[in-house]
């Protein structure tokens, strides 16, 4: 004990004596000296913003002495929780924990040309994405229970097409494992490590009630001690409420959690008003060997 709080006090006091510049917003990658934010839903991309890269200088010495901070941190969650930094990993379903196989306009345009869909994946795609930005008014939640409401307006704006069973196959396609891949081939291998390392898994999702099946259709929904769903919670990311589920169906308080996602808004804001870390997909973390190794746990 006397060692533990000797390794605390050591690194605390680096922490305080460091002063740590203001933060850097990062984001993805596309190439090309251009960064995007990408939005994913469970009926595909709805979209991204884009910016140039050259409009964010970053100074060396600054950015040394982030990372310097963050080791110091890192160090001393460590000395808190014996050898990790986090007692808790959660994790967003779409985007970062499973991706579509193909093109959302692609798919409303395959299954719809029987049911006399005639609009073009572009022309599917720009109305998928003015009917999502829509505000929803029938409720405060997109996804209550199966979210078949909400749906059947996005799916008939999208295609202009409100055949019934044109979206029953539709929306049973997307429970089912063509529709969905794993976004990182690694991330049974990296979970089970966690486990074992002490290390208790959430999925915490702003989806309907298809979710549970998907991730028994994926053969990935015992990787889990917990899945948060917002249809079931009744709160939907960045409201912390959902955060707060996770914590409880885990059993952990919030500063003992990080979660991973990647939206900037629903899972980075979201999580940090709940109160726990927060790490952005594609930016501060680029697959599941990296969180783990973050974490303190070698796969």
């Amino acid at each position: 004990m006397a060692t533990t709080m000797a390794k605390i006090s050591k690194v605390a006091g680096r922490l305080l004596s460091h002063k740590l510049p203001r933060p850097i917003s990062r984001s993805g990658s596309c190439g090309n000296g251009v960064r995007a934010e990408f939005l994913v839903d469970r009926f595909g991309v709805s979209g991204g913003s884009f910016y140039s890269s050259a409009a964010v200088p970053v100074e060396s010495d600054l950015v040394g002495s982030r990372l310097f901070g963050l080791k110091d941190y890192e160090d001393y969650r460590r000395a808190l929780y014996g050898g990790i930094t986090h007692k808790a990993l959660l994790v967003d379903a779409v985007g970062t924990l499973v991706v579509p196989s193909q093109p959302m306009a692609q798919i409303y345009r395959q299954i719809g040309e029987k049911y006399g869909v005639e609009y073009s994946e572009a022309e599917i795609l720009n109305r998928y994405r003015w009917a999502y930005e829509q505000p929803w008014g029938r409720s405060r939640l997109r996804y209550v229970n199966d979210g078949k409401p909400f749906w059947q307006y996005i799916v008939s704006s999208s295609t202009g097409c409100s055949d019934t069973q044109y979206f029953e196959e539709l929306y049973n396609y997307y429970k089912t494992e063509k529709a969905w891949h794993l976004c990182d081939p690694d991330a049974e291998k990296v979970f089970k490590a966690l486990r074992t390392s002490g290390v208790k898994l959430a999925v915490v999702s702003n989806f309907d009630t298809r979710l549970r099946p998907l991730l028994r259709a994926l053969n990935c929904d015992h990787w889990f001690d917990a899945v948060a769903v917002s249809a079931e919670v009744e709160a939907e990311k960045p409201n912390p409420t959902i955060f707060l589920k996770a914590y409880e169906l885990l059993g952990v308080k919030p500063e003992d959690a990080v979660h991973v996602g990647d939206d900037r808004r629903n899972d980075i804001w979201g999580a940090r008003d709940a109160g726990c870390d927060a790490w952005l997909w594609g930016s501060d973390v680029q697959s599941f060997k990296e969180v783990a190794q973050r974490i303190g746990v070698q796969v």
